[in-house]
């Protein structure tokens, strides 16, 4: 029982904290552009061929 007493404190600040970090990145713009990291993987890098001396 008094384990509890540690417990529910630790486990109420990790809540907390990551609550904190979801509401940080939404204020930062972290969830703005969604369909643009899984279009861009679909396109190629564009390489610079060697050029011959």
């Amino acid at each position: 029982m008094t384990a509890l007493l540690y417990l529910i404190p630790v486990a109420l600040f990790l809540g907390l904290l990551g609550l904190g970090a979801f509401l940080w990145s939404l204020r930062t713009g972290q969830y703005e552009d969604l369909d643009g990291a899984a279009q861009r993987i679909l396109f190629d890098d564009d390489e610079e061929t060697p050029r011959e001396d």
